[in-house]
């Protein structure tokens, strides 16, 4: 192992910076990493920023990771339904759509009363607000007297805050109880932060004890008795409001809904193959409940938030990758990522945030800890991948719609993005970019595989920094060579298109002197360490490096074999470690799991190099994953070999849905029909197996175009639609 550098540091939690004082009250940057305790029937709504995580019953008690949580901050941690002072017992919960829930219960034993002689229905809708009916309905045939009671708290955490430990401010919240019984509100202010939670309940309660709502019933034979709660939610001024949803009206988008207009839009899949069918419904689902609406250079935009629970924000990376993904079913994501994208893109040298002028950035948080800058989320910038892959989006944006005005009102971006390349992400002139954090609460590693660990050698230990990842320049060989096609077309720039073909052959030459080990069969490194010494451990990431393009064609077979090695596919798709290396655990965040959005770029990589069996066989496995959890692919999947488990096992803690997960399918089956853009049409190079059937996707755009493609097999068709 190499031993320490000059900078003497390790990928683990940065050091504080010089000036900078820690608050030890703060939570740390690991967060929990065991199963939610909300149990495994677990219900979350979700409308954009805003999601309500219950237990099955729809219950949120206090001190776990429930509860309504808007624009990083929980507005709701307890919320919690009892008859006669007892939790009522489970029926069945189902999520009805992304944004409505219900919930089927029935009493418990009670003192003189048996089970199910009450009905419980309780209705969860979020939109404009949290709104919640409950019904309650007797079958006993004489009256019955009840106490109903609905336990609300809050806390007011930030998201960083709930999934580690939670600083108490009780003290600070002021609570309200209006007189006639009917309205809850909590308020909390810190320095320049302040929220607040109001729960109007129709009809009001008899009383308000503490913070619970009691209504004390008396059913007659057959009655039904219902109520109704509210919690506005507020909404900034970038922030475009979601509907106002409401019990017994039609909950379904109207025709002229922004959501419904852009189902229309987006292809529309057929295929002989019911799997692939419903697991394509469900992307097109999850894409929706995932989105997220705003103003950016006054255009009305929707992009994808990354994923539920913990990150319906905006990221670098993830927003980059499932814009990529989508492309090929609609442009309309990738403009909006592309806009929002270069809005923030840095500006200055801040090392608190990691940030450097050009370069994108990774996450955006908008709580109470980076308000008041505990944490540097407004935005943080600690992503060495997201700007080449910002230029490589542009790029593949351009081929799918043509739209020249686009790439010229992004010029300054994406000169900018360039320019970080070269100067801040190349940190020490040797020509790759590598990443060290300057931030007292940055990310260790700053790749895709960004858990302090989620970088290691071999034999399990953790390289000094700075780090440079394989696929990171594998990106940037890609962004550079399509940046120069760019400047040949409607950047008008013959000079820049010269010279950054010199520098990706330059790289391309160099890279593979310096990232191959001939060990193993023949395979890359993960990365050079800061004394430019190999990290060892073989990787899912070698899949990337297939895509970028930077693989010469002498070497493709060997990277093939040993993706499709035991030691890396469990059967259920690549994992992100060897078996064979020291840390491999199949349930290490890192270290052997699953990844489908990994995956889905390993297989469009194969399948650029005509490696096309290998990348269905890669695609098949995930699909047939996805019959297992509701046609939909969580974040990730267990490493455990298929052979052994006979069902994938979920990651504990994965998102569910995550959008580079969710849009996964799209860019499987783009490299499953070969589908590509090429001078303002549509060509395909199909290989699709026997097993799938035809497909056929309708209304495929490009350049102001819609086509209807056909495939099966080897052969196929493109008509105009």
């Amino acid at each position: 192992m190499a031993g320490q550098n000059s900078a003497g540091r390790r990928a683990t939690p940065a050091d504080p910076m010089p000036g900078v004082t820690i608050d030890e009250s703060m939570p740390s940057t690991e967060g929990r990493k065991l199963p939610p305790e909300l149990g495994p029937d677990a219900v979350a709504i979700l409308e954009s920023r805003t999601f309500m995580y219950s237990d099955g019953i729809g219950d949120i008690q206090g001190g776990t990771i429930g509860g309504l949580v808007h624009s990083d901050t929980r507005l709701l941690n307890k919320w919690l339904l009892t008859i006669n002072g007892a939790r009522p017992l489970a029926v069945q919960a189902q999520l009805i759509e992304h944004y409505w829930a219900a919930f089927y219960l029935t009493n418990p034993p009670l003192a003189g009363l048996n089970p199910y002689s009450v009905g419980i229905h309780r209705q969860r809708l979020l939109g404009d607000a949290l709104r919640e009916r409950i019904e309650l309905r007797s079958f006993l045939n004489e009256p019955l007297d009840l106490e109903l009671r609905v336990s609300v708290g809050n806390d007011f955490a930030d998201i960083f805050e709930i999934k580690d430990r939670v600083r108490d401010r009780s003290s600070e919240i002021v609570r309200e109880h209006s007189e006639d019984d009917c309205r809850l509100r909590f308020g909390y202010r810190s320095g320049d932060f302040e929220a607040h939670t109001t729960v109007d309940a129709q009809p009001p309660a008899d009383l308000i004890d503490g913070d619970d709502l009691v209504w004390r019933l008396r059913l007659a034979p057959g009655e039904q008795w219902e109520c109704e709660l509210d919690v506005p939610l507020e909404f900034g001024p970038s922030e475009t409001r979601p509907p106002a949803r409401t019990f017994g009206g039609n909950l379904e988008a109207p025709a002229d809904d922004p959501v419904s207009i852009w189902r229309k839009k987006i292809v529309h899949l057929r295929s002989d193959s019911q799997l692939i069918t419903r697991i394509v419904e469900t992307t097109g689902r999850d894409m929706i409940a995932l989105r997220m609406a705003g103003i950016v250079f006054d255009e009305e935009v929707r992009l994808p938030a990354a994923g539920l629970p913990w990150f319906l924000s905006l990221f670098g990376r993830d927003t980059i990758i499932t814009a990529y993904q989508a492309l090929s079913f609609g442009p309309f994501l990738a403009r909006a990522s592309l806009l929002t994208l270069a809005k923030k893109q840095g500006q200055e040298c801040n090392g608190f945030r990691d940030e450097e002028p050009g370069k994108i950035m990774h996450e955006y948080r908008d709580g109470e800890l980076t308000r008041l800058g505990h944490k540097p989320h407004n935005p943080y910038y600690g992503s060495a991948d997201s700007t080449p892959l910002w230029l490589i989006l542009l790029s593949e944006y351009w081929r799918w719609t043509g739209d020249e005005d686009l790439v010229r009102d992004l010029r300054d971006p994406a000169m900018a993005a360039l320019n970080w390349i070269d100067e801040y992400g190349d940190r020490d002139g040797d020509g790759y970019v590598e990443y060290q954090t300057r931030s007292s609460a940055g990310l260790g590693n700053q790749c895709w595989r960004d858990s302090w660990d989620g970088v290691q050698y071999a034999n399990g230990s953790i390289p000094v920094l700075p780090i440079a990842t394989c696929e990171t320049q594998g990106y940037v060989y890609d962004a550079k060579l399509r940046v120069a096609e760019l400047a040949d077309g409607p950047l008008a720039d013959p000079e820049l298109a010269t010279r950054l073909r010199e520098q990706a052959a330059t790289l391309r030459d160099q890279f593979n002197r310096d990232f191959w080990i001939d060990g193993r069969g023949g395979y890359y490194a993960i990365g050079l360490d800061g004394d430019k010494h190999h990290i060892d451990s073989l990787t899912s990431n070698i899949g990337h490096l297939l895509w970028s393009g930077i693989v010469p064609p002498e070497r493709a077979q060997p990277i093939v074999d040993r993706l499709m090695s035991e030691e890396l596919f469990s059967g259920w798709g690549v994992r992100t470690m060897s078996t064979l290396d020291v840390g491999y655990n199949p349930i290490g965040y890192h270290h052997g799991t699953v990844w489908p959005h990994d995956n889905s770029i390993i297989a469009a990589g194969l399948a650029r190099y005509g490696y096309r069996d290998e990348a269905n066989r890669i695609t098949m496995a995930l699909f047939e994953a996805a019959e297992h959890s509701g046609y939909r692919l969580p974040e990730t999947l267990s490493g455990h070999p298929r052979e052994a488990t006979r069902f994938p096992v979920r990651y504990p803690t994965a998102c569910n849905p995550q959008a580079w997960a969710s849009a996964a399918p799209m860019l499987f089956l783009k490299s499953m029909v070969g589908l590509a853009a090429r001078n303002g049409r549509v060509e395909i190079d199909p290989r699709v197996p026997d097993e799938v059937g035809e497909i056929v996707l309708e209304g495929v755009y490009t350049c102001g175009s819609r086509w209807n493609i056909t495939a099966a097999g080897t052969s196929g068709r493109v008509e105009r639609a």
